[in-house]
């Protein structure tokens, strides 16, 4: 996709006030993620990849995937990962902006804050200071993530953050706390958290769902459970919400062409696959890497970092006694050494990523030219701000902070379930 009036219209009018500001003279469009999540819905059946920049090389890999699909697509990073990765949710914006002009990118990208996660209700004054900053400094698109947290305190941090998000702006909420297999949210769980935020006149673009996923490496067969992703989206029909999977890492091709096609799926997580196989770790077809007989990983000769990095990366690992799934603190203190790499070491990381990306856009994900969709939304809507998809239908009357506490008391459970993990 090259340069077009449509194009030259989109940036003048598609780019956000923050990314006005922070790149007055960019080519880069940087959109807001509802423009995506519309430009999915367009088409139909349709879901984009939220690559996980977790270095430098991901980011450029997925951007460049993104430009040969003609695809819409969303980089993001997690609160969580900004404590292991030199990316971080204050300077994303910068490097999907560098990118974007340096490769000549006229695709749209919105840039989220993932998982911001709200563990305790005394969180949510001092996200009241994150939040903003984080879209001073260029997130167009944010997750509110206070689903380990109780029904009701997880709705009540939703309502009292949503005036600190701005309007025009991506938005996603999450019910039940990612633990694979066990604690799968309920529709009555998803619809008390949608119900709630709509009295309050307040509509995502996308949920998160405990629909079966693990994030990191998958090890078991469970996976995400299409047909339960299919009910809660059902049931959620009214409400004109999106659904975002996380976790797809390990999971087969038919089951994710299945979340596209038979949910109303437009926003794909996808961290750990990326990150193995830009350092040249083997991976499957699932981009679950590979391990030998003694448990460790399977280093690739002639693709990914140098053999010589590899095992420097190996053995700080091992100095921490980090298990497998710890592999990716090794982004923060390694980020240096690998751009100091020689520049065909930085292709040869860069192509796979690059190639698996695209794989997935076009042949999984079914997103395969959205591109020019999302643009035709900027343009409908004659501005970056495209509006809500929903209107209020539930009463606020019904949803005070004490009904909203009387109804979740029927949501609790009493069973202990594990403790999940929510590093992706």
């Amino acid at each position: 996709m090259g340069f077009s009036a449509d194009f030259d219209k989109a940036l003048q009018i598609g780019r956000p006030p923050n990314i006005q500001k922070l790149f007055p003279n960019s080519r880069a469009l940087i959109v807001s993620g509802k423009v995506i999540d519309r430009a999915m819905l367009k088409k139909g059946h349709a879901m984009t990849m939220a690559a996980n920049g977790r270095n430098s090389v991901v980011i450029r890999a997925a951007l460049k995937a993104a430009q040969r699909a003609n695809a819409a697509i969303i980089i993001e990073i997690a609160k969580s990962e900004s404590g292991y990765c030199l990316v971080n949710m204050w300077n994303l914006a910068q490097y999907v902006n560098t990118f974007c002009n340096e490769l000549g990118i006229t695709i749209p990208v919105a840039v989220h804050a993932d998982h911001f996660g709200l563990k305790k209700p005394v969180e949510v004054n001092a996200a009241k200071i994150d939040v903003p900053s984080m879209f001073d400094f260029g997130i167009t698109s944010v997750a509110i993530d206070a689903s380990h947290m109780s029904e009701e305190q997880n709705l009540l941090a939703n309502i009292a953050l949503n005036p600190f998000i701005p309007p025009w702006a991506g938005y996603e909420t999450e019910v039940g706390e990612i633990r694979g297999k066990e604690g799968l949210s309920t529709p009555a769980e998803a619809l008390f958290l949608i119900q709630g935020l709509n009295a309050h006149g307040i509509f995502p673009d996308w949920i998160a769902l405990n629909n079966g996923t693990s994030h990191g490496i998958e090890e078991s067969s469970a996976g995400i459970q299409v047909e339960l992703t299919r009910e809660i989206h059902e049931v959620l029909e009214p409400y004109r919400v999106s659904g975002a999977q996380h976790g797809t890492s390990g999971n087969s091709v038919e089951r994710l062409k299945r979340i596209a096609d038979e949910t109303r799926t437009t926003k794909a997580n996808v961290a750990t696959a990326l990150q193995m196989i830009s350092w040249g770790v083997k991976v499957n077809e699932f981009g679950n890497a590979f391990l030998d007989e003694s448990g460790n990983f399977i280093k690739i000769p002639d693709q990914g970092v140098t053999g010589d990095l590899w095992q420097e990366m190996v053995s700080y690992a091992q100095s921490k006694s980090w298990k497998k799934g710890d592999y990716k603190k090794l982004n923060l203190p390694f980020e240096t050494r690998l751009l100091s790499q020689s520049r065909d070491i930085r292709e040869r990381m860069e192509k796979p990523v690059e190639d698996f990306v695209y794989d997935l856009l076009v042949n999984c994900f079914n997103a395969a030219d959205t591109a020019p969709l999302a643009i035709e939304e900027i343009l409908r809507a004659g501005s970056y701000d495209v509006g809500v998809k929903a209107e209020r239908i539930e009463d606020p009357d019904d949803w005070t902070p004490g009904k909203i506490t009387e109804r979740a008391i029927k949501l609790h459970r009493e069973e202990e379930l594990p403790a999940g993990d929510f590093e992706d």
